[in-house]
This record gives structure tokens, sequence and C-alpha cells, in this order.
């Protein structure tokens, strides 16, 4: 049996990552060599904002090279998350602003109390990971970027490096939806819970 690998993330748009694997376009995550057709994963449900949801049943592929499969998890979506990474992300916009309590803003996304508070602990506890990470991403991005300032807390300083590496990322490769790409650049870890978070990043 071939060695199962972690997930690797991916565009959402399904014909774009069909097309560049079967043309060889995606690298293996665990060695140099290129990733195949090999099924797919079983199908989850993602929600969105109150009680819509949305099916996936993400591509799997095998390394011609090291024999390693992987998920190709569409960046719709975080690891082990069953919410879309645009809901959680707005959540923690909207404590990192003072907008509100917990309660709002469960009410006003339509998530149980108790997932906010999860969702908001879990990027507290990572907050420093998140931070040295995205600041990797940005610097790798634009190199002549100027040094990050500290925000006030560990938290605003995890959000904030994650608004500079999103900036990084428009100017260099153009427009692209923010929370998506929090999820893309963070490998869907943005919320682990192990001990080794992120991706390399280049």
């Amino acid at each position: 049996m071939p060695e199962v690998a972690p997930v690797l993330m991916v565009f959402a748009e399904e014909a774009l990552v069909e097309a560049e694997l079967v043309g060889g376009g995606l690298g293996c995550p665990s060695c140099a060599g290129v990733l195949a057709p090999w099924g797919f994963a079983r199908e989850r449900s993602i929600r969105l904002r109150g009680d819509a949801t949305v099916s996936l049943c993400p591509r799997r592929s095998k390394c011609r090279a090291c024999s390693c499969t992987h998920v190709l998890l569409p960046d719709l979506c975080l690891l082990r998350r069953q919410y879309e990474a645009a809901v959680i992300g707005a959540a923690i916009e909207a404590i990192a602003a003072g907008y509100c309590g917990y309660r709002r803003i469960a009410a006003e996304l339509g998530v149980p109390v108790r997932t906010v508070r999860r969702w908001l602990g879990r990027f507290a506890g990572n907050a420093e990971a998140i931070r040295a990470h995205f600041t990797r991403c940005a610097f790798a991005l634009d190199p002549e970027l100027a040094p990050i300032l500290p925000a006030g807390s560990l938290f605003d300083d995890a959000l904030e490096a994650i608004g500079v590496a999103v900036r990084a990322w428009v100017l260099r490769f153009g427009c692209r939806a923010v929370w998506s790409l929090v999820a893309f650049l963070s490998g869907g870890l943005l919320l682990a819970t192990r001990g080794d978070l992120f991706p390399s990043v280049p």
C-alpha cells in the first residue's frame, strides 16, 4: 500500500485542478516527484453562512516517484473544519476589531457559540506560529517588504502578518479571496492542533 501523506491545498476550481493533475503540473510535497490522479476521497459537506452547505468530494493523487498519496483539499476550507474558511475568517476579524462578543458573532454567522469559541481559542493558541509562518510567506513573496510592526497582542500580530502576506500575494499574482488564500498558504492548517503546524515556505 502507498504511504498516505498530509493533504495538499489546491484552488477550488475543479477543472483547473484536474487539468494540472492530469498534465503533471502538481508537485509532490513529500519529494521532487509529480502527482497523478488516484481516485477520490470521501464526500464531505462544508457549511457556509447560515444553513447553506456545499458538498465536496476531494481528488486524491499519488506520487509517480515515491508512491505517497495526497488528498487535494480545495482552498474553500481548512483541514478538519466543517465550515468554510471565509466564515472562520469573519469570526477572527470580528473579534480582533472588537466588533462584538462570541454570541453576536455566532448569531450573525449562523454558527454555534461553542464552535466560534473553539475557532478563536485555537487561533489564539497558534498565534505565534501563525505570525511567524505568514511573516515568512510575506517576505518570500516580497523580499523588499518593510519590517512588520507589532500590532499590540499575539492575536493581532498574527492577523497583521496574514494581512501583509495576502497583500504581497495580490501585488504579485493578482486578486484572490482572502480566506481562501489564507487556507492555501497555511496548507489548511490554520487551526491545527498538532505541533508542526505549517508547510515550509519556498
